[in-house]
């Protein structure tokens, strides 16, 4: 890739160096650029104003840099919103859940950035609409919704919204009589809330200054929220808390958890005011969840060393570990990833050779079925039920190639109905593309897994360009689902694959093992083997491939850019977990104790340290030619804080040596998922396609 790509006479940014020593485990490490972490940070992901002036005059200059070396895509830019905006259907909707005398759904109105919901009778008619996304969005430079969930007795909806990008919602509570919300709000929570079986208040999650949500609360309806009672308070600082609820409204779950280990607790939705009851308490590596059943409960657990996971029942009156009964046994390789109980039935969903599947098991018999696809490679998803007592299962199914089709499923005839075909308004025909499935061979001899999509007729003879996709952690497996962003890339000649690596559970939990604390190094090396696989089968060169992650994924852009950089012809990383044994170092960082278990304490272990320094991304910035990079950050992220993109991106122009250029574009108005608006999240995916498009000569 060559940097007359482009302009040359736009200067990037230099940042002063202010180098910072720190010593752990009696190795020192300098950190020049520590000065754009912002010591008052907690205070800028409520108000972003009061970022420092002269952090915020760096990220200001960095935008300024990318502008203007992307200045000649803007065109292009523009063609490919148009493009992706195009094969939305912006008045889509959901199709209606039943629950008692309603149905509910969602969806968009033409032109809207924003969800609504609303609800019908139950066998049809005029809509209601409950909530409108784009009426509450206005006047607001951001603005997510959270839950939205109706009171078992349809009077009112909760709701919650993030007008920052911090992901701190304030709750509302809408009378549907009146179609107007309370007087009262509870503000800095996870966005959602439980109701109890009375529809007389709710149990909501309240997350702390380290934006960590430690606290269960219930508010009364009615009430001022400075008096919500607390229910459950978790001291650990590396377990998280959540809510949730039965579909019979008959408990609360409340979990405490980290990526390894969980704990519930029970209280009767009919009696709020209940002690919660303890199921199981916690052992490290044991996983357990609750699906209600009637007179019994239906166990998803690892316990028995059931890595793939089993399922057990207990007694809703008794579910003490003792008195635990194997239902479904572990099997090696098959990885059950949740379960649905209805009256007569309990529905698995499950992965084995790297593909997902769902199984029926009718509870009186215990006779089970599979409902089978035909595609190499696809993607399932369970859409859940407000009712307990039915036979219907609603499921989802696409591919690369075939747009979601969403499906009522009759568990005793065996019946499929298709309700609803993703449509695409500007034209998609399956039969133009193919999807393939290829097994990469790592260098320890392991097979990783490709999906792939590209037109027909592509000439396997290493001239095609490729997107190539990896994410790789917390036990994240990446769908081969339908996409139809990336199709104006693949009708622009591009193969657009996903490297489903180690740190995935794509083929089971030993996958998801060998790919964290000191084996992550597998990860990177996957992703590596990934692209060599493809160039070695005619699909595409290295000078022509790029890569892109965010988030953790980002971490591996980062990790592969140092170990291969000359695998690749560019990289794209959106919020990238790149300074990763700084941050793993500061246990007063949003996420940083609970993620211990994924990445390892290096406060602790010096073996921990040793093993996250020797392949943190900015840790190892060196004296190489890096391919173009492209790196996305958002002011008020919690997860991957600002700070982290900002000093990569200076440490790579300070260190590396070549002439490529590398971009930092920082969304001043957002968090970790970037813009809010589906309209406007196009425009940040525009400028990654440009870019792609840009360094592969294809603009």
């Amino acid at each position: 890739m060559s940097s007359k790509t482009f302009p040359s006479t736009a200067t990037p940014p230099k940042p002063d160096a202010h180098p910072v020593k720190d010593v752990r485990h009696g190795i020192e490490r300098v950190d020049e650029y520590a000065w754009m972490r912002a010591d008052n940070w907690q205070e800028v992901l409520r108000d972003p104003s009061l970022l420092a002036p002269e952090i915020r005059a760096h990220l200001e200059a960095e935008n300024a840099y990318e502008k203007a070396l992307m200045e000649d895509t803007e065109a292009l830019q523009k063609t490919l919103v148009a493009e992706m905006r195009g094969r939305i259907k912006e008045d889509d909707t959901s199709v209606p859940a039943k629950d008692g005398p309603f149905a509910y759904g969602g969806g968009f109105r033409t032109g809207g950035e924003y969800p609504r919901f609303f609800r019908t009778p139950r066998e049809g008619g005029e809509e209601e609409v409950l909530l409108d996304g784009d009426v509450e969005a206005e006047g607001k430079s951001y603005f997510r919704l959270g839950g939205a969930d109706h009171s078992p007795d349809h009077s009112q909806l909760l709701w919650g919204h993030d007008d920052k990008g911090s992901e701190l919602y304030t709750l509302s509570i809408r009378d549907l009589a009146t179609g107007r919300d309370l007087e009262e709000t509870v503000a800095e929570t996870g966005g959602s809330g439980e109701w109890d079986a009375a529809g007389k208040g709710f149990f909501y999650t309240r997350l702390d200054a380290n934006h960590r949500p430690s606290k269960v609360f219930y508010h009364a309806v009615g009430t001022a929220p400075e008096a919500d009672r607390l229910v459950y308070e978790e001291a650990d600082p590396g377990f998280f808390v959540s809510v949730s609820s039965s579909r019979l409204n008959d408990w609360i779950y409340i979990s405490a958890h980290d990526h390894e280990t969980a704990e519930c607790r029970l209280v009767p939705a009919g009696d709020p005011s209940a002690a919660p009851r303890l199921v199981l308490p916690r052992q490290t590596n044991l996983q357990y969840d609750l699906e209600e059943g009637g007179d019994v409960f239906f166990i998803l657990t690892n316990a028995d060393d059931a890595k793939d996971f089993k399922i057990v029942t207990a007694p809703v009156s008794a579910p003490s570990r003792e008195n635990w009964q194997d239902l479904v046994p572990h099997e090696p390789g098959r990885l059950i990833l949740s379960i649905m109980a209805f009256s007569g039935f309990l529905v698995r969903l499950e992965r084995k050779d790297g593909l997902p599947r769902i199984v029926v098991r009718a509870r009186a018999s215990g006779e089970e079925h599979t409902i089978a696809f035909d595609e190499e490679a696809y993607s399932l998803g369970l859409h859940g039920s407000y009712e307990y007592d039915t036979d219907t299962l609603r499921f989802s199914y696409s591919s690369m190639t075939t747009p979601e089709q969403v499906f009522d499923y009759d568990m005793r005839t065996r019946k499929r109905t298709l309700l609803k075909t993703q449509e695409v308004p500007s034209g998609h025909d399956p039969e133009d593309y193919v999807t393939r499935r290829l097994m990469a061979p790592a260098g320890d001899g392991e097979l990783v897994p490709i999906s792939l999509v590209h037109r027909k007729g592509l000439a396997l003879d290493g001239s095609a360009p490729c997107l190539l996709y990896g994410y790789g952690a917390y036990g994240m497996a990446i769908p081969a689902s339908f996409n139809t962003n990336c199709l104006s890339l693949v009708d622009r000649g591009f193969v657009y694959a996903i490297a489903h690596i180690r740190g995935g559970k794509e083929k089971g939990y030993t996958w998801y093992e060998d790919g964290k604390r000191e084996k992550k190094i597998n990860s990177f090396t996957d992703f590596i083997a990934c692209a060599r696989h493809l160039v070695a089968e005619g699909y595409t060169s290295h000078d022509r491939i790029v890569a892109e992650g965010g988030s953790a994924g980002g971490m591996l852009m980062g990790a592969v850019a140092n170990m291969a950089p000359d695998a690749f012809g560019g990289i794209v990383a959106a919020v990238p977990f790149v300074d990763v044994l700084n941050t793993m170092l500061d246990d007063t960082l949003p996420l940083t104790p609970p993620e211990w278990p994924e990445w390892g304490n290096p406060i602790a272990l010096r073996s921990d340290y040793d093993t996250i320094a020797a392949y943190s991304p900015y840790d190892n910035v060196g004296e190489k030619p890096y391919p173009p990079i492209l790196a996305l950050a958002g002011l008020t992220d919690p997860r991957v804080t600002y700070w982290e993109p900002a000093k990569w991106v200076a440490r790579l122009r300070q260190r590396g040596t070549g002439t490529n250029p590398v971009l930092l574009r920082t969304n001043l108005d957002a968090g970790h998922a970037g813009a809010s608006g589906r309209f406007t999240r196009l425009e940040e995916k525009a400028l990654t396609y440009a870019f792609v498009l840009k360094v592969t000569g294809n603009v």
